[in-house]
């Protein structure tokens, strides 16, 4: 009988480590133990750990749900403002291009790309984020998981995120869009990694 070849594990990108640390500092902050963030993030134990020591790749939804729970933006953990940080999901992949701080609001824009094939369902943000999205090629089903929206090339879909939502490229073609996300509220996007305030 014929195993199976044994899976593979991926290295870890670069900047994982930089990911990690961020995740940590912040969840310190907040008092958490690494349990109780990963209970309320519903991620393992594990993989909390993992992405904390810079031995995992995060995917785009455990980022989302841990920061949901740390109260902040996605940009708070990636990589410093240098760098233009990628995330990946199962079916989107996102390369961030700015962060914007106004007064009322924290806005992120991210390169977006959305993989032909099975969606993938984000995890719900904090209370109030919204995204915007432009799509440039494509055919784009997006929205809250219970109501998505369909645009075609040109078209802009917005949704208050912090319900359940979703992404799917309708057809054989890669959807490619920009993606903006609006957080109420001032937020410092980069913790110490010392755990100070």
């Amino acid at each position: 009988m014929d195993q199976p070849p044994p899976q593979r594990r991926r290295t870890p990108d670069p900047g994982a480590g930089e990911v990690g640390e961020r995740v940590r500092a912040l969840r310190r902050q907040r008092g958490f133990s690494l349990s109780h963030l990963a209970r309320l993030a519903g991620v393992g134990k594990a993989t909390l750990s993992g992405l904390e020591n810079g031995t995992r790749n995060p995917t785009l939804e455990t980022l989302y749900a841990i920061t949901a729970q740390l109260g902040v933006p996605l940009t708070a953990v990636l990589s410093g403002p240098a760098h233009e940080p990628v995330v990946r999901g199962a079916a989107v992949t996102a390369t961030l291009l700015e962060v914007f701080t106004e007064a009322e609001a924290t806005f992120e824009l991210y390169r977006m790309r959305v993989a032909p094939g099975p969606g993938q369902l984000s995890p719900a943000h904090q209370p109030g984020v919204t995204e915007h999205v432009t799509v440039f090629s494509g055919v784009l089903r997006a929205g809250p998981a219970d109501a998505p929206s369909t645009a075609t090339t040109g078209g802009h879909l917005r949704w208050v995120s912090d319900v359940p939502h979703s992404y799917a490229a309708l057809g054989d073609e890669e959807v490619q869009a920009t993606l903006l996300l609006r957080y109420p509220g001032r937020t410092r996007l980069f913790p110490n990694l010392d755990g100070s305030a």
